[in-house]
């Protein structure tokens, strides 16, 4: 068939040549798709795989790592094809001033994988323009998967001592996100609120541990408002505040398996403040252990507010040493004096408590402390036996304009029928 002479030594046949120029072709070909340069100055590959450390991320606790992780986010954002992923490293600390993360990204799923550590600043003079009042803030990222098993810690203890939450950011702040999957991860220590998660529809958040000194001020857990169908499940949550507190234009949530404590409770509201219109219905929280926590299931309720809470279900709750085990307060003050009283009120109805077992600190386990213009109706409690923590006193219940049915309840509720 013929030969080709390529130089010295060096004879080929045609078919010989043609298959080495086929595969010149095709590595060529493969550079070009598997190896792009970003405006970033990085290249990326076909795993899109993008490293925080190879955009000039040092990762020793000390130097600030914000504009690598602001290079790396914006190719993360921009790649399209098979799930990028923004790689946070293990064994690597990561310092963060505040930083935001938005889109909407070119991908339909965008994955964030934290193994290393990501740590906020530890002097106030650092966190300046907090969007959102957060120090973390992914915003319009939709089906965004935020895991792994790293660490998220806010340094809240250089804020703790000024007790007003107003000058105080909190840690993680999702806006936006639908199909939101938060999972695995540790967050310790918040300024204020651990994880804020607003606008975020059919969403999951799961197998966390949330973290901070009972004496630490205003540290919920996680904060929900203005979502729809979201699960929360299988965390640890321990803190200063609301393990979780549920707020306005919330519906469709599902609370399982958490174990609060120390804490304030699973609380639905504050609702109302400020004259309020709060709109908050379907919530089942079931298999939840309060360990210790201030409270228990709580709905805390502004005088003046409008709108309602309705439909919530309280199921199978273990109580150990629990103040407050089951709560309605439409007198919510939040630490203030002389808020007076409303001719309107946020209406609670339809609310459920069944099984709840075990032991209250305070003798009041049950108070139904209701609006004197607006009842709590449709009050519904089933199988519950709550005794005290110590041999020093009986349980008993306090209701106050509240009306519904109870069956095999101790201590009994004097205003609902059997």
């Amino acid at each position: 068939m013929g030969t080709l002479t390529l130089g010295p030594n060096i004879v080929l046949g045609h078919i010989e040549f043609f298959v080495l120029i086929v595969v010149y072709v095709l590595l060529s070909v493969s550079q070009l798709i598997f190896c792009i340069r970003t405006p970033n100055g990085s290249i990326l590959t076909s795993s899109s795989q993008f490293n925080v450390m190879n955009y000039g991320a040092i990762g020793d606790g000390l130097q600030d790592d914000t504009p690598a992780f602001s290079k790396a986010w914006a190719d993360v954002c921009g790649a399209i094809g098979e799930i990028p992923t923004l790689t946070i490293p293990a064994g690597k600390t990561f310092l963060l001033t505040p930083i935001s993360f938005h889109g909407p990204c070119k991908s339909s799923n965008i994955h964030v994988e934290i193994q290393g550590k990501l740590v906020a600043p530890d002097n106030r003079g650092s966190w300046k323009n907090c969007e959102a009042n957060c120090w973390i803030v992914f915003s319009s990222v939709e089906n965004l998967i935020v895991d792994g098993s790293g660490k998220i810690n806010g340094t809240g203890s250089i804020w703790w001592q000024n007790n007003d939450p107003t000058t105080r950011d909190n840690a993680l702040c999702l806006i936006n996100c639908n199909g939101l999957r938060l999972q695995g991860l540790t967050h310790v220590d918040s300024p204020k609120s651990h994880i804020s998660i607003s606008g975020c529809n059919n969403s999951i958040i799961s197998n966390l541990q949330i973290m901070a000194p009972e004496t630490s001020h205003n540290t919920d857990g996680i904060d929900i408002i203005s979502s729809n169908r979201v699960h929360i499940s299988d965390s640890i949550i321990q803190t200063g505040d609301d393990c979780i507190a549920i707020g306005s234009h919330t519906s469709w949530l599902n609370i399982t398996g958490i174990t609060c404590g120390p804490g304030h409770g699973i609380s639905v509201g504050s609702l109302g403040k400020e004259g309020e219109d709060a709109k908050v219905e379907e919530i089942y929280v079931k298999n939840c252990t309060f360990k210790g926590s201030l409270n228990g299931a709580r709905i805390k309720t502004w005088q003046g507010g409008l709108g309602y809470a309705r439909n919530i279900i309280f199921e199978d709750i273990p109580l150990i040493d629990v103040g407050n085990p089951i709560i309605i307060d439409q007198y919510y003050c939040d630490g203030a004096k002389n808020c007076g009283t409303a001719q309107s009120g946020v209406k609670v109805t339809g609310v459920s408590y069944r099984g709840f077992h075990g032991t209250s600190k305070t003798a009041a386990a049950i108070s139904l402390n209701c609006s004197s213009t607006v009842a709590c109706t449709g009050i519904v409690m089933e199988s519950i036996n709550i005794v005290s923590s110590t041999s020093s006193y009986d349980t008993y219940a306090v209701c106050i304009n509240a009306q519904g049915k109870q069956s095999l309840v101790a201590p009994q509720v004097p205003c609902l029928t059997h």
